[in-house]
C-alpha cells in the first residue's frame, strides 16, 4: 500500500465524504473519492402511486430542499405527457431561482470562503481601513468603521473565551492564506450577515410552497392557487412580498457576493491554474420559458462540452440507453449482469455487493481502490466522465453566446487579467457559481413581471388536471424528470406499470462529480481535479484538498442509495 493523505470526513458539506490522495513528494499523483453514507429512497418508492413520489424523493436531501421534488414531478409529467400552465412554470422557475441564489450565497460564505479567509487574522485588522476597502468595492450600506469594529469585537470575544464556535477547527495561520487582515475582517462580517440574510431568502419557497424546507409540489403544476382576495391563496400581499425578497436578493448579490468574490480571487490567481481535471462538462438544461419542457426555450442550454472545446456542443438524450449509464465496478454495489456492466437508469439496480461476510463495510485504514471503495456509483455520458454544476452551465451559456454571460465572464476575467482558460480551474468553478447567481437573480425579476402580467390579464391557472386520473394512463409508461440543481445535472427516472412505480432511479449531481473510477479506470470529477496540479504545503493540514473539493459544493446525502436485498432493510442503527 502506498502512502496516502486521508481526509475523512471532509467537513462543511452535507453527508459523509472521504478523500484519499496518493502523494509523489508534495504533489498529489492519484486521488480517490469515497461516499461513506447510505440511504434508501429509491427502493422506498417501489410500488407507490407516482403522484406521491415527489414527497418521498424530496427528502433525498435537506440542503436542496426543492430540486428532488421537482425532478420527481417532472419524471411523472414526462411519462404521462403533461404540459404545465404558464403560471405554474413561472412559479417553479421563481422557486428554482430562489434555491440557486440562497444555495450559492450560503456555499460561498459558510462552506467555501473559510478555505480562503483566515478568520483569526481579522483580529489584527484596522476597522477604518476595512471600511475603506469595502467602500471601494461597492455601495453596500453596512461598510462603516464602527460596523467593522463591532464585528471585530464579537470575533475577539469568541477567541478570548477559547471557543471559536462556528469558526472552530480551522487551519488558521496556514501559510496558504494570502488575504490581508482587512480583507479577512470584511469577509467575516459578510459571513455573519449572510447567516441573517438567508432567513429572508428562504421566504419565497414558503410563499409559493407553503413551507421551507421541503416546499409542497404537485404533479401537473404548483401548490399555489392564485386568488388576490384570499388569505389562503397567492394574494396581492404575498406577491408584494415576493417582489421585496427578489429585490433584497439582488442587492446582496450585486453589492456583497459579487464584489467579495472578485476581491478574494485577486489574491489567489494561482488557483486559476489548478483543479480542473476532466475538461468535460455536461448540462441537462433548465428554466424553460413556456409550459412545455422544450430545450429551445431553456435559460440554461442542454449539451456536453468535451476536451474544453467550446465550439462544439454535443446533444444529450436522457432516454437513450447508450448515452447515460451508471457503473459499479469500484462501488459497494452489484448488478445482476456483473460489476463491469453499465446500466441506464430505466434499468438501474440498487443492490448491495455481498462478500460472504454478511455485507461490505468501508475500511477504516485505507480504501481498497482496486475493488469497491464508495457507496456512490460512477455515471458516464457516452463513456465519458463529465463534470456538472455551475461551471458547466456557465461554459454552455458562454459557448452559446448568451449576451449577459459573455459580458459578465469577459469583464470579470479582464478585471483579474486572466484568459478564458482560467475558467477551467478551482477558482474558475467558484467564480462561475457567483456569476451564475447574478444571471439567475436578474432573470427572477423577469419571471415575476411576467407572472404579474398574466394575472392582470385574467390568467390565474396553476394546475393541469387532465391526466390526474390514473384511468387515463397507459398500462406502462416511463419518464425522465430532470433539472439543473444548484450543484448540477439532476435526473429522476421512473417506470410506471399499472398505475404504480415499477422502478425508480435518481442520478444526482454529486454522483456525477464525486463518483469513483469506472471499469476503464477513468477518474471521477473530484478525483481528476485533485490530480490536476496540487501541491500540499502541509500534509497534516491539507487545505488545498478542501479548496478544490469545496469548489464543487459537495452534497453527498443525495448521491448514495442502499437497500439490503436479503432482509429488505434500508438502514439499521444499533446503539451500544
Amino acid at each position: 500500500m502506498s502512502e496516502r493523505v486521508v481526509v475523512d470526513p471532509i467537513t462543511r458539506i452535507e453527508g459523509h465524504l472521504r478523500i484519499e490522495a496518493e502523494m509523489d513528494g508534495e504533489t498529489i499523483s492519484r486521488a480517490y473519492s469515497s461516499g461513506t453514507m447510505v440511504r434508501g429512497i429509491e427502493t422506498i418508492l417501489l410500488g407507490r402511486d407516482p403522484r406521491d413520489a415527489w414527497a418521498f424523493a424530496q427528502r433525498i436531501c435537506g440542503v436542496c430542499t426543492l430540486v428532488h421534488g421537482l425532478a420527481s414531478a417532472r419524471s411523472v409529467e414526462d411519462a404521462l405527457g403533461i404540459r404545465l400552465p404558464p403560471n405554474a412554470q413561472l412559479i417553479r422557475n421563481l422557486m428554482i431561482g430562489a434555491q440557486y441564489v440562497h444555495d450559492h450565497v450560503m456555499h460561498f460564505y459558510h462552506l467555501h470562503a473559510l478555505d480562503w479567509v483566515d478568520v483569526v487574522s481579522a483580529l489584527s485588522a484596522d476597522p477604518k481601513a476595512t471600511a475603506e476597502l469595502a467602500q471601494s468595492l461597492s455601495s453596500w450600506s453596512k461598510s462603516s468603521p464602527g460596523y467593522f469594529a463591532d464585528t471585530q469585537k464579537r470575533l475577539k470575544g469568541f477567541v478570548e473565551s477559547g471557543q471559536l464556535g462556528i469558526f472552530a477547527n480551522g487551519y488558521w495561520g496556514h501559510p496558504a492564506y494570502k488575504l490581508p487582515p482587512e480583507a479577512n475582517l470584511m469577509a467575516v462580517a459578510h459571513y455573519l450577515e449572510a447567516l441573517a440574510w438567508q432567513r429572508d431568502a428562504a421566504r419565497l419557497h414558503a410563499i409559493f410552497g407553503g413551507k421551507n424546507p421541503h416546499p409542497n409540489v404537485v404533479v401537473g403544476g404548483v401548490a399555489s392557487p392564485i386568488d388576490l382576495e384570499s388569505d389562503s391563496a397567492l394574494n396581492a400581499k404575498k406577491l408584494a412580498e415576493v417582489q421585496r425578497v427578489i429585490t433584497a436578493m439582488q442587492q446582496f448579490v450585486d453589492q456583497v457576493y459579487v464584489p467579495d468574490t472578485l476581491a478574494i480571487a485577486g489574491f489567489y490567481k494561482d488557483w486559476f491554474q489548478r483543479g480542473e481535471g476532466l475538461g468535460n462538462f455536461m448540462c441537462y438544461g433548465d428554466l424553460p420559458a413556456t409550459g412545455s419542457m422544450d430545450p429551445a426555450t431553456y435559460l440554461f442550454p442542454r449539451g456536453v462540452i468535451l476536451n474544453r472545446d467550446l465550439t462544439t456542443i454535443h446533444d444529450v438524450d436522457l432516454h437513450d440507453a447508450a448515452q447515460i449509464q451508471e457503473f459499479v465496478s469500484h462501488s459497494w454495489y452489484d448488478y445482476s449482469g456483473g460489476k463491469q456492466t453499465g446500466l441506464h437508469p430505466y434499468a438501474g439496480q440498487t443492490t448491495l455487493d455481498y462478500d460472504g461476510r454478511g455485507g461490505v463495510k468501508p475500511p477504516y485504514k485505507q480504501l481498497a481502490v482496486d475493488d469497491g471503495y464508495s457507496w456512490l456509483k460512477a455515471p458516464r455520458w457516452q463513456g465519458h466522465a463529465v463534470e456538472v454544476g455551475p461551471l458547466a452551465r456557465v461554459l454552455l451559456l458562454y459557448a452559446k453566446n448568451h449576451a449577459q454571460t459573455r459580458e459578465l465572464v469577459d469583464s470579470t476575467l479582464s478585471k483579474l487579467d486572466l484568459p478564458v482558460s482560467a475558467l477551467f480551474s478551482t477558482l474558475g468553478r467558484t467564480a462561475a457559481r457567483t456569476l451564475e447567481t447574478k444571471i439567475v437573480v436578474d432573470q427572477m425579476q423577469g419571471w415575476y413581471d411576467q407572472l404579474i402580467a398574466n394575472i392582470r390579464s385574467g390568467d390565474i391557472s396553476t394546475f393541469d388536471a387532465t391526466r390526474w386520473d390514473p384511468s387515463t394512463w397507459p398500462a406502462e409508461a416511463r419518464g425522465a424528470g430532470f433539472m439543473e440543481a444548484p450543484r448540477g445535472a439532476l435526473g429522476h427516472w421512473i417506470v410506471i406499470k399499472d398505475g404504480r412505480i415499477a422502478n425508480y432511479q435518481a442520478v444526482v449531481p454529486s454522483t456525477w462529480n464525486a463518483g469513483p473510477r469506472d471499469p476503464a479506470d477513468q477518474a471521477g470529477a473530484y478525483e481528476a481535479a485533485l490530480q490536476d496540479n496540487h501541491q500540499l504545503a502541509d500534509v497534516k493540514q491539507p487545505i488545498e484538498i478542501l479548496r478544490t473539493i469545496h469548489s464543487f459544493d459537495p452534497c453527498i446525502a443525495c448521491a448514495v442509495h442502499l437497500s439490503d436485498p436479503q432482509t429488505g432493510e434500508r438502514l439499521e442503527i444499533k446503539v451500544t
